[in-house]
């Protein structure tokens, strides 16, 4: 008998391999894959609607096939599944880059596809509820929490940023003035991505040193650096 509450309310035809039951299963997932991907696409980050749209039909399909093999088949475990989800961690880790600013890409976007990969397959074995509420917290992690993790980065006394310089020689004389501003130099390296370009472009960690410095944001602080002499174009990492 059906334990999952909506499958309750519908009947125990909705956790059953049958026609009725694949085609729900279906038209959900598919709205909560648009919902997702409509999120990923709007803010131009990787893995957009098709993909997430195959990517969950193809995990709630693994869901009701192993319902099959243990029901009529009395297969001892979810096969299926777990080779979809393997597939996809090793997929998803692939989409994880590093940009030319030094900076991790793809990761937030790498974990929600992982996460609705799980949440798909959970509803393909019927359990609508668990689905649904899955979904419901994955895009309140998404949406409203975005916020307030840039809030929390723009309050930090730490933060990166993207430094190129118009020479070389110039690199001294950014560390003097930064450290003049109240700024700790935590680490200092060559961007590898210009490594061979003849560019003087750096990945900077700065610590708020400055007692009067941590009343201003991070973006006051890029602007003053932006007018320095020795500096050709300064911009925040993440």
């Amino acid at each position: 008998m059906p334990t999952d509450f909506i499958a309750d309310l519908l009947g125990e035809w909705s956790v059953e391999v049958n026609i009725a039951s694949t085609a729900l299963k279906t038209v959900l997932v598919i709205i909560m894959a648009v919902v997702l991907g409509c999120e990923r696409s709007r803010n131009r980050h990787a893995a957009g609607l098709r993909t997430l749209i195959v990517l969950s039909i193809g995990s709630m399909f693994a869901g009701i096939g192993d319902i099959y093999f243990i029901t009529v088949l009395h297969v001892g475990f979810s096969f299926l599944s777990a080779a979809v989800f393997i597939g996809i961690s090793i997929i998803t880790a692939n989409t994880i880059i590093f940009s030319s600013k030094n900076q991790i890409m793809g990761l937030t976007t790498s974990v929600g596809v992982w996460a609705m990969s799980i949440i798909s397959a959970m509803l393909g074995f019927g359990l609508y509820t668990a689905a649904l509420i899955g979904f419901a917290a994955l895009m309140v992690g998404l949406l409203a929490f975005s916020k307030m993790e840039t809030y929390i980065k723009n309050k930090s006394n730490h933060f990166e940023i993207h430094l190129e310089l118009k020479s070389r020689g110039s690199l001294q004389d950014f560390i003097t003035m930064a450290r003049e501003f109240g700024l700790k130099i935590d680490n200092l390296e060559v961007n590898p991505a210009y490594a061979n370009s003849g560019l003087s472009v750096y990945t900077v960690r700065l610590t708020i040193a400055g007692k009067e410095l941590r009343k201003k944001s991070h973006n006051d602080i890029i602007e003053a650096l932006s007018v320095l002499d020795c500096v050709y174009y300064v911009e925040k990492i993440g």
